[in-house]
């Protein structure tokens, strides 16, 4: 059966997830990334994706995942078609290492970004990676160089985060320095292995 032992790692746009699932695999935790899984499933679906949404969202060997981003994120009808898709493949294959990683008895993360907004999986334990929400729209316009609107747009498009951070069982505060962050993820770790203690 899977996700025995599974914890959900989840977050918003641009709260630090991608850092804290490496930081908690450099702790020793085992991680399942959905977002790696959904771009290997992608990447697998070249010929579908030419014959959907057309030969400009292809680059090489590979789709180009910020364009077709771009494109889906204003194309509400579009953005379903694809979503329908992939999310049936990634699943499938997210329950397939879960129950790999079951056979160790001990707590690993799948990371999952939109854990919350579909409900998708049944997995009863989260930790929310939680910056709150002006900084998060500061560090997702550094990173990404968008605009405020289109920012605020696409932060839009998933559950607030402190609706995330009321639903988790564990919160991973990412609001100060990195060496905040790693202490709080060394902390969680902590806990988990003294929950877990055999």
């Amino acid at each position: 059966m899977a996700y025995e032992y599974a914890i959900a790692l989840t977050g918003g746009i641009a709260t630090g997830k991608s850092t804290v699932a490496s930081l908690l695999a450099l702790n020793g935790m085992r991680v399942i990334d959905a977002d790696i899984i959904s771009h290997e499933i992608l990447d697998a679906s070249l010929n579908w994706v030419r014959d959907t949404f057309g030969s400009e969202y292809i680059s090489g060997s590979k789709v180009d995942r910020a364009k077709l981003g771009g494109y889906i994120f204003s194309h509400s009808k579009e953005k379903k078609i694809l979503e329908d898709y992939l999310h049936p493949k990634i699943k499938a294959e997210i329950e397939q290492r879960s129950e790999d990683q079951d056979r160790f008895e001990f707590p690993y993360l799948i990371d999952i970004p939109l854990f919350f907004e579909n409900a998708n999986y049944d997995i009863k334990e989260s930790v929310v990676v939680y910056t709150p929400a002006d900084i998060q729209l500061e560090r997702f316009i550094k990173r990404n160089a968008y605009t405020k609107d289109e920012s605020l747009k696409r932060i839009g498009s998933q559950m607030p985060i402190d609706e995330k951070k009321s639903k988790a069982t564990w919160v991973i505060d990412n609001s100060k320095n990195l060496k905040h962050l790693q202490n709080e993820v060394e902390q969680f770790v902590e806990k988990i292995k003294e929950i877990y203690k055999k």
